[in-house]
């Protein structure tokens, strides 16, 4: 018997340990729910929007400021942004009747080993496209994204949880909505409510 046959017939006897997969497994979940973390986090920044009175932006902080295209309420608007260097934003646009508006928002992302970092301006542009979801005063809900706008007050179960899927061309993105408390989305499927808040 040659060598090359004796060690065929050595490895053969050999199979792949099962654990092996569910660690792949198990990491997969892990990076998921940190980049869901992060998400969130973003997401929570870019809430902190504020209205302005009519004051026209006025200077350039040492940041980045162009102009850009963003959705506003289902509206394609040409706004002002100024992305700052520690990853914090802020922005004007005009609104329907012509007043100016502010907004603003950014942080930070985590990085794989825990550290933090400034967000990116692919980050920030990501996180200013995302869903937005409003609580009106007559009670109803609006999920607005891109050109759309979907009015998901009856969506809600039981337990306050709606769920909606958003097409845009061929693109799809799934939106879970906590009543009050956040949302999370993905391109591949449903976020489970308890994996965010």
């Amino acid at each position: 018997m040659t060598n090359k046959e004796k060690y065929k017939q050595t490895f053969d006897t050999l199979s792949a340990s099962v654990n092996f997969s569910l660690e792949v497994d198990k990491m997969n979940i892990l990076n998921r729910k940190h980049k869901l973390k992060t998400i969130a986090a973003a997401v929570a920044a870019c809430l902190i929007v504020t209205a302005g009175t009519g004051t026209a932006y006025a200077a350039d902080l040492g940041g980045i400021q162009r102009k850009v295209q963003l959705w506003i309420h289902g509206d394609q608007t040409t706004a002002t942004l100024t992305i700052n260097s520690d990853g914090s934003y802020t922005g004007t646009y005009a609104d329907k009747d012509g007043k100016n508006k502010e907004f603003g928002g950014g942080g930070i992302a985590f990085n794989q080993d825990g550290s933090e970092r400034s967000l990116t301006q692919e980050e920030i542009m990501e996180e200013l496209n995302a869903p937005d979801i409003e609580y009106e005063k007559d009670g109803s809900v609006i999920l607005y994204y891109k050109n759309q706008s979907i009015d998901i007050t009856h969506k809600f179960n039981k337990d306050n949880i709606c769920y909606v899927k958003l097409v845009d061309g061929d693109d799809s993105l799934y939106v879970t909505v906590k009543y009050n408390n956040g949302y999370a989305s993905s391109p591949n499927k449903y976020i489970s409510p308890w994996e965010f808040d």
